[in-house]
């Protein structure tokens, strides 16, 4: 008997008992379809993240605060004793920050393996003008251009004074599309220390799309142009205001040094984080929760293999007659073997293709009717991401899961003798 024999014994001996062997395939399809299903989530999900963190900052950067306090709220708590070196930094919304002094900056400077820093300004502007029209207007920091998800033109550029808008406000500003608004001039309105308004001009550079971290869901200006605004902002009053900066941004000489760097600048009294210390228990979560699905998938792959262990013996059992012929014609045992063997994996391989398949199928049509409607407002996010590595893998899986299901029942027929197989009723 050759090889092309046995494959094509196994496929007429597995549809033999065509109701038992269609429920055996329909269990190991189910293991399959959802083992794809969860896979492709997790994907998904973790590339939507891994695009998030891009837009959330630089990863070779340390983001630094004051540590004390980190963020404390205007309103609800009690008076807190007057420091005259602390420096607070009030947002406008209800919401005020202990800021960091030129004193920190340079502590940050000096601290061993930090290659950079740059102070990021507190600019509360008044107002944003478009078109004759007034907006209210929140800046985000600037550090965040970086890896930033764009619909039209580029980031804010340092040394222009220009401005990256959400594609939300697009429309609100009076613009036809994203591509109309690049190159555009809006005036940002100022009000410094004596009441005094100015207007300044700041070119779009382009047109953000929003993310999960919602660091683009503000105009984010330039860090040169940035600076110009809290230079007006802090001009006009009497004496001279001491330098506050929101946050500082410190580049690392090697961000592997990223836990001793944070340790010396916690010595300080500073908190630094890295992007991924910001959203890292984010995608803990996440990936925690596709490893319970995948986990129940797993397991029902397992019950599948049960069914073809029950099939595959109630089949020996049927063809003892028949085995003892075939050993008595001269077929070896390991031949025996082989042919129970296949025909596990035939059933496991139509499992497979169907439910791998399907999952793509279904789970990519999802995807897309999500995308459109429930998840409109997570502009980026594909719930199921299939990637072919992937899919081959989970193939192969489900595939060894048979064959091994398959070893019992192949073993018993593979160990029949002969003379008693052809005595059997």
């Amino acid at each position: 008997m050759t090889w092309t024999d046995m494959v094509g014994s196994a496929v007429a001996s597995a549809f033999r008992g065509r109701i038992r062997t269609v429920l055996t395939v329909l269990a190991v399809f189910i293991g399959a379809l959802a083992l794809t299903l969860t896979s492709g989530m997790g994907t998904g999900v973790n590339r939507y993240i891994d695009e998030t963190v891009a837009a959330f900052g630089d990863t070779d950067a340390l983001y630094v605060q004051k540590s004390q306090p980190l963020l404390e709220l205007s309103t609800g708590t009690g008076p807190r004793a007057y420091d005259p070196e602390d420096t607070q930094v009030a947002t406008g919304f209800g919401v005020s920050f202990a800021g960091l002094s030129e004193e920190d900056i340079a502590v940050v400077e000096d601290t061993r393996g930090v290659a950079s820093v740059h102070p990021v300004y507190n600019v509360v502007p008044t107002y944003l003008r478009a078109d004759g029209a007034r907006f209210q207007l929140a800046l985000g920091i600037p550090v965040d251009g970086e890896g930033l998800q764009l619909v039209a033109g580029a980031t804010a550029a340092d040394g222009a004074d220009e401005l990256a808008i959400p594609d939300s406000w697009v429309a609100d500003l009076g613009f036809a599309s994203a591509e109309d608004a690049v190159g555009e001039v809006l005036e940002v309105v100022m009000t410094n220390m004596a009441g005094a308004e100015q207007a300044f001009e700041a070119t779009v550079s382009g047109v953000t799309q929003a993310s999960l971290a919602g660091v683009a869901m503000n105009p984010l200006p330039s860090t040169s142009f940035n600076e110009r605004l809290y230079a007006y902002q802090v001009s006009g009053g009497p004496e001279e205001v001491a330098a506050t900066y929101i946050m500082a941004r410190a580049v690392m000489e090697d961000p592997a040094q990223a836990p001793a760097v944070q340790e010396r600048l916690e010595e300080a009294g500073m908190v630094a984080s890295t992007v991924e210390d910001q959203l890292g228990m984010f995608r803990t979560v996440i990936d925690a929760v596709i490893w319970i699905l995948n986990t129940c998938a797993v397991i029902a792959l397992l019950a599948a293999s049960l069914g073809i262990v029950n099939t595959l013996l109630m089949s020996v059992q049927e063809r003892t007659r028949e085995i003892g012929l075939m050993k008595a014609l001269g077929t070896s045992g390991a031949k025996v073997f082989g042919l129970f063997s296949l025909e596990a994996v035939f059933i496991g391989l139509l499992g497979a293709v169907l439910g791998v398949t399907t999952a793509v199928v279904a789970g990519s049509w999802v995807a897309r009717w999500l995308a459109e409607g429930f998840l409109a407002g997570l502009p980026g996010l594909s719930l199921f991401v299939f990637r072919a590595p992937g899919i081959a893998l989970i193939a192969v899986a489900v595939l060894a899961i048979a064959f091994a299901a398959g070893t019992i029942p192949a073993v018993r027929a593979a160990g029949k003798d002969p003379i008693t197989a052809l005595r059997h009723e």
